[in-house]
């Protein structure tokens, strides 16, 4: 689906929004690292079980980007996918989907998380903004 539904032409535009897509890359990214990488991604159980060990129980912890947004690695896919200077159909397909495919993952994610960290995620819930950080709410 190659047709363009927009084009940013000025070039500084254009690199500011390349720019901002990096961006988001750059938060998904440390946002891993901020919590932990390599239990994210199965990594640390799959040692620990062929070390034979047990994993720690689960803490609830909100560090750096965490306390302005709960949800960091989605917002930074969503600023990678939307911020295009050159927006095709096919992108625009794949950004809309994604788009509400993290928001039926948030929802989930939120489920299981307020049934692991009762009142703590709860309380994290009201302090802190999903996706878009709320300055004044964070008080």
């Amino acid at each position: 689906m190659p047709s363009i539904v927009w084009q940013v032409s000025n070039p500084s535009m254009a690199t500011a929004l390349l720019g901002l897509s990096l961006f988001g890359w750059f938060i998904v990214l440390l946002s891993t690292f901020l919590i932990n990488h390599f239990e994210l991604f199965g990594l640390q159980q799959v040692i620990l079980n062929v070390a034979g060990k047990a994993g720690s129980e689960p803490r609830f912890k909100a560090p750096m980007l965490y306390k302005l947004v709960r949800h960091p690695i989605y917002l930074g896919f969503i600023i990678a996918f939307w911020a295009a200077p050159i927006m095709t159909a096919g992108h625009l397909l794949f950004a809309l989907v994604t788009t509400a495919y993290i928001l039926v993952g948030i929802a989930l994610e939120e489920r299981d998380l307020i049934a692991l960290f009762g009142d703590e995620y709860r309380n994290y819930r009201q302090r802190v903004a999903m996706l878009v950080p709320i300055w004044w709410k964070s008080s």
